[in-house]
């Protein structure tokens, strides 16, 4: 198979996390870029890298980047991209842009041009003046930064996070492809117990048993490149074999999710269900001042409410006193918090260990983390 490059876009602050995801698939020339990781592989990590990137945005094949700082530079150089290697007679392919630091700051310009260079491509290659396009979908984008543009296509179609099994949501949901980076930068052991004392609607919990039972975050969805000739059915039906060969079936998790509100429980086992990982989360309605448990070395990983609001923020301040004392009594855990509140750490009594900052959609959060002691080695 030829080599051709790829770029998982990612969150603000998960870049190193999805660029381990990349090389745990096997793809070692990796770059890391804010917001990508770009790496070169074959044809096959179109189908392995969309259905296992568990913190990537989405998947996307690079055509080319160059310099251009006119509109005729940038017809001609696009125009010289291989894209009928890739798009059939009958592709439907929309252009996007975006345009940062650059003399070509006309978003729509840029769009039009980019359509009209890859249609006179397609005119010398299938000696045909008009294109019907439609047949399967070919999301064009080309990205302009500081003069530098890059062309790419989506492999993905809807963005990554929608796995599949959140039919229905709270009032503010947290992104799968966050949660899975959470529990990532946790560095969480599945034969330690897991638990969410803030669980809503149940996503952390349920990305927690999607990666201790080594599932697939993409097993239960299609792709936009599925419907495409160039991808081969059969490599995405060694890819969906595979991922169904590495499911650990008999692996046992201990994952807790706990919530006051018994409506957002409700729709959090409906979403385990969905998973297919209901049988290993717990889920109990109890309030956060009666979250008790005997184990030892476990981890929370929480999305505590934010306090975005100005008169929820007293509130969100008792929340914070209230973790920082149930929390600090299980001595032998580890706690990681995501939130946006400034004083988060003088409220909830501690400084921690280290934090990261990440963007919960738009708000920009940190990460706080809390590291426990190692558990003693065990004896045979």
């Amino acid at each position: 198979m030829s080599k051709i490059e790829l770029i998982a876009t990612a969150t603000f602050g998960l870049e190193a996390v999805v660029a381990r995801e990349v090389r745990n698939l096997g793809y070692d020339e990796v770059i890391v870029e804010d917001g990508r990781v770009t790496f070169t592989a074959d044809e096959s990590a179109i189908c392995r890298a969309n259905l296992w990137l568990r913190s990537a945005d989405r998947v996307l094949l690079k055509m080319g980047a160059f310099e251009a700082t006119t509109f005729e530079e940038l017809f001609q150089k696009t125009k010289a991209l291989p894209w009928h290697e890739w798009l059939p007679v009958n592709a439907n392919f929309p252009v996007n842009g975006k345009s940062v630091k650059s003399k070509l700051y006309s978003v729509p310009d840029c769009q039009a041009i980019v359509k009209k260079a890859v249609v006179e491509k397609m005119k010398e290659k299938y000696r045909q003046d008009w294109f019907d396009e439609d047949g399967p979908r070919y999301t064009i984008e080309v990205g302009l930064l500081k003069d530098v543009a890059t062309l790419t296509m989506d492999t993905s179609g809807p963005g990554l996070h929608k796995r599949g099994y959140r039919k229905l949501s709270s009032e503010a949901p947290l992104k799968e492809t966050l949660a899975a980076g959470m529990i990532n930068l946790a560095r969480w052991f599945d034969d330690r117990v897991f638990m969410d004392p803030l669980c809503g609607s149940g996503t952390i919990p349920v990305e927690a048993a999607l990666i201790g039972l080594n599932i697939a975050p993409g097993h239960n969805r299609s792709f936009a490149a599925e419907l495409w000739p160039s991808v081969p059915e059969k490599l995405w039906h060694e890819a969906r074999i595979e991922a169904a060969d590495v499911v650990k079936k008999d692996c046992k998790l201990r994952i807790i999710g706990t919530d006051i509100d018994e409506k957002v429980l409700s729709l959090a086992r409906y979403h385990a269900k969905a998973a297919g990982v209901a049988e290993h989360i717990h889920f109990q309605r109890i309030p956060l001042s009666e979250v008790r448990t005997k184990s030892k070395y476990g981890y929370i990983v929480c999305n505590p409410p934010y306090g975005e609001r100005l008169g929820d923020v007293k509130e969100v301040e008792m929340l914070y006193k209230e973790m920082g004392r149930i929390f600090g009594s299980l001595d032998t855990w580890s706690s990681y918090i995501l939130t946006s509140y400034p004083r988060f750490e003088q409220v909830f009594g501690r400084k921690s260990d280290k934090k990261r900052k990440l963007y919960n959609g738009r708000i920009e959060c940190h990460y706080y983390q809390y590291f426990g002691p190692r558990p003693p080695r065990r004896t045979e």
